[in-house]
């Protein structure tokens, strides 16, 4: 297995990974329910989404970052 193909590999992980974690996500908006007054004012799970968040942001740096290196063809050698 080449260098190449390790980052295409660990690439393509990170997007699919970047997909589930955006999924899992709550919704930020209130929709309905804050006009009737059915809105959350506390979450017990605020540590759990800070967490989420700062996976989130650092797998799309991963995943941007090796986008550029696979783009800008860093990794074939130049003949």
């Amino acid at each position: 297995m080449t260098l190449p193909q390790l980052i295409q590999i660990i690439w393509t992980i990170s997007g699919v990974l970047l997909v589930v974690l955006i999924l899992l996500h709550s919704p930020k908006g209130d929709g309905l329910g804050g006009i009737g007054g059915q809105a959350q004012l506390f979450t017990s799970a605020k540590s759990a989404e800070k967490t989420l968040n700062q996976i989130t942001w650092t797998l799309s740096t991963v995943f941007i970052a090796l986008t550029i290196v696979l783009s800008a063809g860093w990794l074939t050698p130049q003949g």
